[in-house]
């Protein structure tokens, strides 16, 4: 029963307690994001019943003073009744995005962390999954699945062969440059998502580039290009950066015509020893799971798989799916 629900957003930061009453992997961002912008107290809704949190859900932003980027937070009590927890999700999620979201506009993406294994373990199964049907009733599809990984201080880190020399990347030109060939015939779901709703492989590496790069809190010196010691002809890219979290691998790329070498290993060993040499405490990366090669390349690498990425995604009204 819902009828006794109370459905509303924080009143401020100090109610922030409340919210933490239910679990996520990313309740310690919480308080640091609400002080910079990067979420505000009318995108952190709850469902309550006599003061006791039931639900909850919150959306983010890159900077502040930006558009909700993102739906993140979609937690329900776990010992709620599977029907109970139903309505107070459906509730939730309709009144809090009816509030949070313009009219007319497509939901930005949905993402979820879960443990590697969460299929294998029959009771968070059963809580995503339910979450996830939830967010289908609404419109949502799934995009991807992804691996997050982790790369820590103590790993071998492959020492250069000679086969490749790395140079910084000069300009937003220069890099786009490199970009646009690797858009094309991608493995990564968000690129072939922005191929498939019509922009060029051009036009899918500025979006890329505009809406990431220039939020990175690290030096750009740190970005580097790799070319073949004879001819200087570029061979592919890395990104090793910081983001507002995280140190990363914010992209990675080998072009078309060099695929098949083996030079995405010293590629990433190249970004992985900028961050280690920082003195990074960890490196973190993401791959879609389908992206074998990629992930393949991780792995070899020393990064762990530490968690799965789930992304479900709204469509325009009247956009293609293919």
């Amino acid at each position: 029963m819902t009828d006794d629900l109370v459905v509303r957003p924080l009143a401020g930061p100090e109610e922030l307690d409340l919210f933490l009453d239910l679990s996520y992997t990313l309740d310690h961002e919480l308080a640091d994001d609400l002080g910079t912008g990067r979420r505000r107290p009318e995108w952190l809704w709850m469902a309550l019943r006599d003061g006791r949190l039931l639900g909850r859900i919150a959306w983010w932003t890159n900077k502040d003073g930006g558009a909700p980027l993102a739906l993140d937070f979609f937690d329900l009590d776990p010992d709620l009744p599977a029907g109970e927890a139903a309505e107070v999700g459906r509730r939730l999620l309709a009144t809090a995005m009816a509030a949070v979201l313009p009219a007319g506009t497509v939901p930005p993406e949905f993402n979820r962390y879960l443990p590697p294994d969460w299929r294998e373990v029959p009771e968070t199964r059963d809580r995503v999954e339910l979450l996830l049907s939830l967010l289908t009733e609404t419109g949502a599809r799934p995009l991807v699945e992804r691996l997050r990984l982790e790369w820590l201080p103590g790993t071998p880190v492959a020492g250069p062969t000679g086969r490749l020399v790395f140079r910084p990347v000069r300009d937003r030109e220069d890099l786009l440059a490199l970009m646009t060939p690797v858009m094309e015939g991608t493995l990564d779901a968000h690129g072939r998502a922005d191929l498939a709703e019509g922009l060029s492989p051009r036009e899918a590496a500025e979006r890329h580039y505009d809406d990431e790069f220039p939020h990175y809190t690290s030096p750009r010196e740190w970005w580097r290009v790799a070319e073949l010691p004879d001819t200087g002809e570029a061979v592919g890219f890395v990104i090793p950066a910081r983001n507002n979290y995280n140190p990363i691998i914010a992209y990675i790329g080998v072009l078309p015509a060099h695929r098949g070498h083996g030079y995405i290993d010293e590629i990433l060993a190249e970004g992985t020893r900028i961050l280690a040499e920082a003195g990074m405490p960890r490196v973190r990366a993401a791959t879609d799971l389908g992206n074998v090669p990629m992930a393949a390349a991780f792995a070899r690498a020393g990064y762990a798989n530490f968690q799965r990425q789930v992304d479900y995604v709204w469509d325009a009204p009247g956009a293609s799916r293919s």
